[in-house]
């Protein structure tokens, strides 16, 4: 296992270039991300096993996601707290090379389009999507989703129910009543196997499909974790409907989005029982964390691995034996394969890297570590 210490900066998230296999981008904040600057890392891993320093930048903001160009192997774009998403160029100065401004709020994730190239999507918690070109400063889509009243009746249902929908846990001490963020959009992220198509998730539990170039965009709209927050969702790189999500409920989540679209869920307003409003049912459900689920992510080499990071300060590697045309689960062989330990704080971002042995992830947190290494070799 490799090490590296970001003084002073705690870790939000990190990512692997998809051009060089020793290439690592860190986007950090100060003060946990509540207050104070922010810095982005780059940080290269040498022929010896040690990570060192390449470059680094200084921001005004606390930077809180990164995500590398698929176009140029020099450029970094991060989302940033004062609302900013910044494009850096390893071959530039200390100054970023572009500045987007048009989010009200801290820009909270940022994407790559995986299958085109040609632009990335950011979210922020002022409750908009917004598709980006590298070129251009104004935005090219802007998706607005608004669940607020849509998903008033579940929200009374969980709270009637003893649940809370406040905002993600940034202690292990209970949030002041009253603080919603079902507006708050969390993640977002274009489809490996189309251009077009956008999943995103929110303070609302809601998980939502997106087709930019469709007149209605939204494609798809479903509960996920039960009225509890939503904080993380990806696509599996190999089944191009099967998708995974985690959330403040613990848990770790995967769907086939075929399954929901023949569910004809109900208004806001309807009498139907409890678990109507509270969502359909998961194809794959994965119970193991202590506390909320930060991220989660599947593998570049498995249609069948996907991680998970959690304020319970671990990272999980897991084996989804379900199958979604059989509608079938061998439990026998799904579940949790290892747990990675080593953070002494919330672990916030993960990733895995595209070249090499498969297996290789790296995880980052507020203990201010970045750790690499290889999920195979993890025990429970």
């Amino acid at each position: 296992m490799l090490s590296f210490r970001t003084r002073g900066y705690n870790g939000y998230g990190v990512k692997y270039s998809p051009f060089f296999d020793n290439k690592l981008a860190v986007a950090t904040a100060a003060n946990y991300g509540l207050v104070g600057n922010g810095k982005l890392f780059i940080l290269g891993i040498d022929n010896a096993g040690n990570i060192h320093q390449e470059n680094s930048w200084e921001t005004q903001d606390g930077l809180f996601d990164v995500a590398w160009s698929e176009l140029n192997e020099n450029q970094v774009v991060v989302a940033s707290g004062d609302g900013l998403v910044k494009m850096f160029d390893l071959k530039v100065g200390q100054f970023p090379v572009m500045n987007f401004k048009e989010h009200q709020r801290e820009v909270f994730s940022v994407s790559w389009n995986l299958v085109d190239k040609v632009n990335f999507v950011t979210l922020s918690w002022d409750g908009t999507i917004k598709v980006w070109s590298p070129n251009r400063q104004d935005s090219l889509v802007t998706l607005s989703p608004d669940h607020a009243a849509q998903s008033s009746s579940s929200v009374d249902a969980v709270a009637a129910a003893g649940g809370r929908n406040l905002a993600p846990p940034m202690s292990h001490k209970n949030q002041q009543p009253g603080v919603s963020t079902a507006h708050c959009i969390y993640n977002a992220s274009f489809s490996p196997h189309s251009p077009l198509t956008i999943i995103s998730c929110s303070g609302a539990s809601h998980v939502n499909v997106w087709d930019i170039r469709a007149p209605k965009p939204l494609q798809l709209d479903f509960v996920a974790h039960g009225g509890l927050e939503c904080l993380s969702c990806d696509w599996n790189k190999y089944k191009p409907t099967i998708i995974a999500t985690g959330g403040t409920d613990k848990s770790v989540r995967v769907w086939d989005l075929r399954m929901i679209a023949l569910i004809d869920l109900p208004t806001p307003n309807s009498l139907l029982p409890a678990y109507h409003t509270r969502g359909p049912t998961p194809l794959n459900e994965f119970l193991g964390h202590d506390f909320a689920v930060r991220k989660v992510t599947w593998s570049p080499h498995s249609g069948k691995e996907l991680m998970s990071v959690s304020y319970d300060m671990t990272a999980r590697v897991w084996i989804d034996q379900s199958d979604e045309r059989a509608r079938f689960l061998n439990n026998a062989t799904s579940g949790c394969r290892g747990v990675m330990r080593n953070h002494r704080e919330f672990v916030i971002g993960c990733d895995y890297s595209l070249w090499g042995d498969p297996g290789w992830a790296a995880t980052t947190g507020w203990d201010e570590m970045v750790y690499v290494w290889d999920s195979k070799r993890l025990q429970r």
